[in-house]
């Protein structure tokens, strides 16, 4: 089994119906080690490629620029035109100057450049911004955007979000259009059956303007994946070490989406988190959720959703199964 390709919105990009996340290389714990350390993440990697996979996703914080060198030096033994390579610009990359940080014309392009660097590279397919910055008028940030495409660096543009912000975006689109520069054609919200926030105004936007959905966190944090009970918890989970996150999570409208989730993997002899992913996949406006893993085996049964098929009273199910009710397949 090898994953397909699907076109990615409006971009003429096609790319793998699974990306894959890359936010743990290098990411140390609370514990002081280290998450996915060099060489499992060129496991990790080799085993995506395996897949047929082609679509890699990082940030320039992800292992404090480890995940991107990391990737650079996987990448240099292989085709870079094979690939599409996304990644990410915000978060401050110094502490000890502001200027280091958001999406400031001085910021983003000292950002790309040092991206390109440690990928190895001289072009991303897909720069998003990780985060809106209120501080950078928006008229300025598009026009510095438009300047790293001109400049040949980067191909599209994207933005991702914790917090659905869809009058932002469309904000950044509409001074896009009245000046002629590239807008934000791909957008990497949180979206998963339990996480179900964009559903508001952020989807209705991003249909309106032709963005293409990349999701990140598509089995709300592991929930999804069925490893938690109503009455026991893993003691290394995130919960475990995480109070609040097991107060928003492990609730009681939550697990009754996992009961379904269950229900419907059952069905279609698969696993609960194979089923939630192909959930994502079979979504309207959706081409590629994001999968991360720590181990080959847990990549390996998440790029599994890729052969699991969903009716449309299936879909309709485990939408219904918490109060936000779409359109199906």
């Amino acid at each position: 089994m090898e994953l397909g390709y699907v076109p990615l919105g409006r971009t003429g990009l096609q790319v793998s119906e699974l990306a894959f996340g890359t936010w743990r290389f290098g990411r140390k714990t609370d514990q002081d080690s280290i998450e996915i350390p060099e060489e499992r993440a060129y496991e990790l990697l080799d085993a995506y490629e395996e897949w047929g996979g082609r679509f890699i996703d990082t940030a320039d914080i992800y292992g404090d620029g480890d995940s991107e060198r990391w990737i650079g030096n996987w990448l240099a033994q292989r085709d870079r035109s094979e690939y599409v390579i996304a990644s990410k610009v915000y978060w401050p990359t110094r502490e000890d100057n502001p200027n280091f940080s958001g999406l400031s014309r001085t910021h983003v392009r000292r950002q790309v450049d040092a991206i390109l660097d440690r990928l190895g590279t001289d072009y991303l397919d897909v720069l998003y911004i990780h985060r809106w910055d209120g501080a950078t008028p928006a008229e300025q940030l598009m026009r510095t955007l438009n300047g790293v495409v001109e400049d040949g660096k980067v191909n599209f543009l994207g933005a991702s979000t914790h917090v659905p912000d869809a009058w932002h975006i469309a904000k950044a689109n509409e001074i896009a259009k009245r000046h002629g520069f590239e807008p934000f054609t791909v957008s990497q919200p949180r979206y998963n059956l339990v996480n179900r926030e964009v559903e508001d105004t952020y989807l209705d936007m991003c249909a309106d303007y032709g963005i293409e959905l990349v999701p990140w966190s598509p089995l709300g944090q592991g929930v999804l994946t069925g490893k938690y009970s109503r009455d026991d918890m893993p003691e290394d989970s995130t919960a475990s070490e995480d109070e609040g996150w097991e107060d928003y999570y492990l609730t009681e409208e939550n697990f009754q989406v996992v009961d379904e989730v269950r229900a419907v993997a059952e069905e279609v002899d698969a696993t609960p988190a194979q089923v939630s992913l192909a959930w994502l996949m079979h979504h309207q406006g959706i081409a590629a959720p994001i999968v991360g893993a720590r181990t080959v085996d847990q990549l390996e049964e998440n790029l599994g959703a890729a052969t699991v098929e969903l009716s449309s009273e299936q879909f309709e199910r485990l939408a219904e199964s918490k109060d936000s009710p779409l359109e199906g397949i």
